[in-house]
């Protein structure tokens, strides 16, 4: 995604009106708190805290209530960043809540949008990976059975795609 795109267009990021974002994967225990996590640590790296609002969600309630996964918790650390949230489920009020909504994967993006049958918020949901400078997949892929090796990749992916997304956001501070 380019700064031209609409999305960025007529954006003004400010203290009266941060941003608000919302990384979504399914069960909201593995992907979308590690996104958080790893966007709010880029933000208060950058002094951009007052600047978004940043949570996440899962497209199912599996794990409503539940820390993140122990695993991605472990690999966040070992990078600095802290996983803090509790797992929620993604629901229709979110579309009008977020600015940008992103989604981890294909399905989710799906599911997502099926939640607005009218179109109206449909150019607030993105992809993840669409700010992946290194985009293998359109997809971040999803680590449970990937051990340890798997949480990490993912870590990755998200760590290159929130620097990206923040880049192009931090355009539009004021």
């Amino acid at each position: 995604m380019m700064p031209s795109d609409p999305l960025f267009s007529n954006v003004r990021i400010t203290r009266e009106t941060p941003m608000r974002i919302c990384f979504v994967c399914l069960g909201n225990i593995c992907r979308s708190p590690t996104a958080e996590g790893i966007f709010q640590h880029m933000v208060y790296e950058r002094g951009l805290q007052d600047r978004f609002f940043i949570d996440s969600a899962g497209t199912s309630a599996w794990h409503v209530g539940e820390p993140a996964n122990s695993k991605s918790q472990q690999i966040a650390n070992k990078h600095g960043v802290k996983l803090l949230s509790r797992a929620r489920a993604f629901d229709a009020r979110d579309l009008e809540e977020f600015d940008l909504i992103l989604a981890m994967d294909k399905q989710n993006h799906e599911d997502i949008l099926s939640l607005d049958p009218r179109g109206t918020y449909q150019h607030k949901v993105r992809m993840m990976r669409d700010f992946d400078p290194q985009p293998d997949d359109p997809s971040v892929p999803d680590p449970y059975f990937g051990g340890m090796d798997g949480f990490q990749n993912v870590f990755d992916v998200l760590q290159r795609s929130s620097a990206r997304l923040l880049d192009l956001l931090e355009q539009n501070v004021e």
